[in-house]
């Protein structure tokens, strides 16, 4: 059983990302509630894409979720984010229900600069209580990249997390564009943010306010793996605990990390209990590597060529740890 904790609806029908121009050209009111989509649109923007390409790299689920980069909490205010995170989730709720051995859901929430995250709670519970979403996206900068609003580790967050724990369900920190010039979207906002979030955790006791709150910081970490003993030094010295101590059953790297040292990195420096395969499909890289021919994100290879794991610790990787993060995830009959 392969798991990938981190897929993306990046190939959407063109109507979806149509209703949201009209949405933004008309400052909030586009006319309708929600685009005009079939099934077969779904099946066709699915089939050949997303789908295709799980089969034949051999991944059995994907959790998915809608595409971070058209999240855009900064554009506009939060009645708008309102109104697109709904049609956005309500369609990664067909794709799911069209293809449930394939795909299991994760919402966006429809968070907004300045407004408090609490009042993304009502959207969550639809989510998960009246739709069987199994997670979240929740993004520390709803700014895009100017951080206007207060560290995940501040009391502003706080009602967010008393939910996530009592529903039982992990969010992935997971910022979206960046309408800063400085950081380009996903080769420095995206890094720059997971790197971040983990530093604002390390200074914290926000998981021993919130001991059983599940949060996954995606792309590998960013470049803590990298600066394992930066962290630790810095942990030491602040006297918090350690990296390893302070993510045990709370804090979770993914394995979007796009070359072979990397993973290597990785696996070799982060506990296997708190890594969670995914790549990312069909994502931020959509080319082939020209040293190896490989496609980059098909990170399945990377883990099979990791060195130093064991079966067991592969297992982990691929599904075991997916399966304890994510609670509510219901397996196919044909995997279970």
């Amino acid at each position: 059983m392969i798991i990938d904790c981190h897929g993306h609806y990046t190939t959407s029908p063109p109507q979806h990302e149509g209703w949201r121009k009209q949405q933004i050209d008309a400052k909030g009111n586009p006319g309708t509630d929600a685009p005009v989509i079939t099934d077969d649109e779904i099946r066709e923007s699915i089939e050949d894409t997303q789908l295709r390409m799980q089969q034949e790299r051999g991944t059995d689920l994907t959790i998915f979720s809608p595409r971070a980069g058209g999240m855009g909490h900064h554009i506009g205010d939060e009645s708008m984010s309102q109104a697109w995170s709904r049609n956005c989730n309500d369609l990664i709720r067909r794709v799911c229900d069209l293809f449930p051995n394939n795909f299991a859901p994760v919402c966006q929430l429809p968070q907004s600069p300045g407004a408090p995250p609490k009042n993304s709670i009502p959207e969550l519970v639809r989510c998960v209580e009246e739709m069987g979403f199994i997670g979240c996206n929740l993004n520390p900068d709803p700014s895009g990249g100017h951080w206007t609003d207060p560290p995940l580790t501040d009391e502003w967050w706080y009602p967010m997390f008393e939910k996530l724990e009592e529903l039982q369900v992990p969010a992935m920190i997971h910022v979206s564009q960046s309408c800063n010039p400085n950081f380009h979207f996903t080769g420095a906002h995206y890094i720059n943010a997971d790197t971040a979030a983990f530093m604002q955790l390390l200074q914290s006791d926000l998981f021993e306010r919130f001991p059983k709150l599940k949060l996954i910081i995606p792309h590998g970490g960013g470049a803590v793996p990298y600066h394992w003993g930066r962290y630790r030094g810095l942990a030491i010295g602040l006297d918090k605990p350690e990296p390893a101590q302070l993510m045990e059953g709370n804090l979770y790297f993914d394995t979007c990390v796009y070359h072979q040292p990397g993973i290597n990195l990785l696996g070799d420096v982060v506990p296997v209990d708190n890594i969670l395969f995914a790549s990312e499909l069909h994502g931020a890289v959509r080319c082939k590597d020209p040293d190896t021919g490989e496609w980059f994100d098909d990170t399945k290879r990377y883990i099979d060529a990791h060195p130093n794991l064991s079966a067991d610790d592969r297992e982990k990787i691929f599904y075991k740890n997916a399966l304890s993060v994510f609670s509510r995830l219901k397996l196919p009959a044909s995997a279970a």
